[in-house]
Formats: structure tokens, C-alpha cells, sequence
């Protein structure tokens, strides 16, 4: 069994939380890069190759600069999202703007930042069209239906509200061709957290036939396929990470026989990772609050499912520390609750950790990707400060923790007074 480790002691976790009251969360700069670094170097082979770090899992600047300066982009699916990309300087085509329901205002101000628009309908592109016009570039996002299965947390792609259909994918690009586009991309998504290799195989396989089939019958040509996210990460300590490298060239094998082979323009390859990219590479760092023993036993923390909403909402696992008490047997069977007034409050449910005591912290794993980004203000509770753990050992407050003034800011009290009920 594969042991997760924190990059931090329990004495050093102590000292930040007399700085930085828990619960909090941090994340490992060295990790994160090394990381992104593997990944390029997998598809290094593709000279166009993107990854586009998917926003929504880890919407904070600081980090977003880090992996500008690894070479990533944006993928966005929001206003923030773009304003966000924008401020730490990723604009152009750095950005890859992939929504749904989106409203007009959103598709101007990706029009404006010149970011890759990629269109989740058929209907969109009239609406496009009329609210904004059709840029040069548009990207368009495949639904394969039962042609493909799903997972558990996505679904299945037939029961999904993303993308085009196939029939509506050869009419969509022949409208857009029609229209005066002059380049194309294609796009689908259609696993979220997934971890066996195979998967994002066959997934080449399929756009790198659509792209063949597309180009043919329209006489279009492909600039670059977008595989996706999706890569999962070993939330348990058993499971094994995805082989980037094995992933790598599986790819540029279909690539070479799909693409090159069939004599088809070369295609840049551009993914649009977010979990795998900085979700192992982020904790939530939370103190026992209180013991309860009734029908089971119960670990009452400061942090709730507010800072942490996956457990809660899926079921997920996150594996659990007791900080300073890694080599103590996990032996004490628990569940490691949060103090929302919903019973779903919980990191863990009938969990062997090793016996903590009222005042310990706990660090919670693999918490750096859809974590602080999926809080939520239920109860009034406030969401937590999140810390960057630099290369050289410094850590930096990269977004303080929300006060009851952030709380009540979009209140006005003032007009309550003169309020009549």
C-alpha cells in the first residue's frame, strides 16, 4: 500500500497555525511544478502540444502564475474565470472558453481577450453570431453519447447536458464553414476522475477518426483536438496514479496512424487538466474540536463540508492524517464530522485512523483541486484561508480567510431600520 505523505511536520503545521488559524489550505509549489513538468514531457513529442489548467478546480492567481510559468493555459467556463486568466496574464489563445448556458456578455468578453471559443451547441452558433459574431477560430465540443461510456461522477455521456451529437457536430462545422470560419478545433470531455490509461486512449481514437471523417467530408482542416481532462488522481493510498508516459505514447501511436498516416494536417494536442494537475498537491488542515461517543465514535473538527464539499456531495474519499501520529496504528474507527446542521457534514464515515485527541490537527489529502474552489457559505460558515508552500520552505497567505464583514457585505442594514415588515 502506497503511503501518503505530508510535506509538512506536525511542529511545523503547529507553527502555521499560530499564524494562520485553522482550518486553512495549503499547497505544495515543488509538487505542483514537478508535476506540470511531467506532464509536458509526455506529449513533448506533439510540437503544438497545451494544457490548458481547467480554472474551476483551483481558481486562485498565485497559483494560476506558477503554472503560466510552467507553460499552461485557461480553461474557462465563466466570467470570473476569464477575468481571472486575464490578471495574471493569460489571454489569447492561452485561453480555451468552454461553457454552457452561456450568456452573451461572457462570449463578448472571451471575443475580447481573443480567447478560443468552444461551442457547446449547435444553437450557439446563431446566438453567437448575433450577439457577438463568429471569430476566425471556433472550437466545438462532441457528445458521444452511448458511443462512449462515462464514469461515475460525470455519467453518462448520453445523459449529460454537454455538447453536440454527431449528426449535430458535421452540421455544426459545415454552418460555421459556410459562415466564413476559417480554422477548427474539436473537443469532448466525457470522464471526470479517471484513472485507468486505456480510457484517454480510446478517446484519441475516436476525434482522431471524427477529425478524418470531418475533414473529408466538409474539406475543413483541424488546427488542434482538445482531449480533455479528466485524469484522475489515487485519492486512496492503494490506487495507483495514471502513467503519463504510458498515456504520452499511446497517444502519439494513434496520432502517427490516425492523423500523419491518413495524410491529414498535423494537429496540435491540447488537454485541459485541473484535478491532476494541483489535487495531490493540496491539503485542508483542520483541529479536533471535540470527542463524541453515542451509537459510534465521532472526530468533531473545525473544518466543515464547506471547505471541503467532495465527501459530502459524492461520497468521495479523502484520505485523513493525524498529524504527528503517521506511524500510529489506524485503529480507532470513527467518523470525522464537520459542524454544518446536515448529516452529510462528514470527511469520512466508519474510518480505522489512528486514535486523535481533542486539540490535534488533522490534515486531509488530495484537497488542492475542486476543494476551497467548491466552498460554500451554508450556516454562515466562512471559507478558510488557502497558504502556498514555496520551493525555498516560505509560506505565503495567497487568500485570507472571509470575515463576517466579507459575510454581510452585500447586506444593507442601514435600509433595515427603515424596513416595515
Amino acid at each position: 500500500m502506497a503511503e501518503k505523505k505530508i510535506p509538512l511536520s506536525k511542529d511545523e503545521l503547529e507553527a502555521l497555525a499560530e499564524r494562520f488559524p485553522t482550518p486553512f489550505h495549503i499547497y505544495d509549489e515543488k509538487g505542483i511544478r514537478e508535476n506540470a513538468r511531467r506532464l509536458k514531457a509526455a506529449f513533448a513529442w506533439n510540437a503544438g502540444f497545451k494544457e490548458y489548467f481547467a480554472v474551476k478546480a483551483a481558481p486562485n492567481p498565485y497559483l494560476m502564475k506558477i503554472l503560466k510559468a510552467e507553460g499552461f493555459g485557461s480553461d474557462c467556463s465563466s466570467m470570473g474565470e476569464l477575468l481571472l486568466s486575464d490578471e495574471v496574464g493569460i489571454n489569447g489563445e492561452d485561453i480555451i472558453f468552454t461553457s454552457n448556458d452561456t450568456p452573451a456578455y461572457e462570449y463578448k468578453k472571451a471575443a475580447e481577450l481573443n480567447a478560443i471559443i468552444n461551442l457547446d451547441d449547435i444553437s450557439h452558433i446563431d446566438y453567437l453570431e448575433e450577439h457577438v459574431g463568429l471569430p476566425e477560430l471556433v472550437c466545438c465540443r462532441y457528445n458521444p453519447g452511448p458511443l462512449k461510456a462515462g464514469n461515475a461522477i460525470i455519467g453518462h455521456p448520453e445523459e449529460a447536458k454537454y455538447g453536440f451529437t454527431r449528426e449535430q457536430l458535421f452540421e455544426g462545422y459545415r454552418i460555421l464553414r459556410d459562415k466564413g470560419v476559417k480554422r477548427f478545433g474539436l473537443h469532448t470531455m466525457v470522464a471526470s476522475n479517471e484513472l485507468e490509461v486505456s480510457y484517454f486512449i480510446e478517446t484519441a481514437h475516436m476525434l482522431f477518426e471524427l477529425v478524418g471523417e470531418l475533414s473529408r467530408e466538409l474539406g475543413i482542416e483541424f488546427e488542434f483536438v482538445n482531449l480533455g481532462g479528466g485524469i484522475g488522481i489515487p485519492y486512496k493510498p492503494e490506487e495507483d496514479a495514471v502513467d503519463l508516459e504510458a498515456l504520452g505514447e499511446g497517444v502519439k501511436k494513434l496520432y502517427e496512424e490516425l492523423i500523419i498516416g491518413q495524410g491529414l494536417k498535423a494537429l496540435d494536442i491540447r488537454l485541459e487538466c485541473g484535478r491532476m494537475i494541483t489535487g495531490p498537491y493540496g491539503y485542508l488542515v483542520g483541529r479536533v474540536l471535540h470527542r463524541k461517543s453515542t451509537y459510534k465514535e465521532y472526530v468533531g473538527l473545525d473544518a466543515c463540508m464547506a471547505n471541503l464539499m467532495r465527501p459530502g456531495m459524492y461520497g468521495a474519499y479523502h484520505h485523513i492524517t493525524v498529524a504527528g501520529k503517521e506511524d500510529a496504528p489506524a485503529d480507532f474507527v470513527c467518523d470525522v464530522t464537520g459542524s454544518l446542521c446536515e448529516n452529510n457534514d462528514k470527511f469520512s464515515i466508519d474510518r480505522a485512523i489512528p486514535e486523535p485527541e481533542v486539540g490535534d490537527l488533522v490534515v486531509i489529502h488530495d484537497a488542492g483541486a475542486h476543494g476551497h474552489s467548491m466552498g460554500f457559505n451554508y450556516n454562515a460558515k466562512l471559507r478558510s484561508a488557502e497558504l502556498l508552500l514555496r520551493e525555498n520552505g516560505e509560506v505565503k497567505l495567497i487568500r485570507r480567510a472571509e470575515t463576517l464583514d466579507d459575510y454581510f457585505a452585500t447586506l444593507d442594514f442601514d435600509a433595515l431600520v427603515e424596513f416595515k415588515a
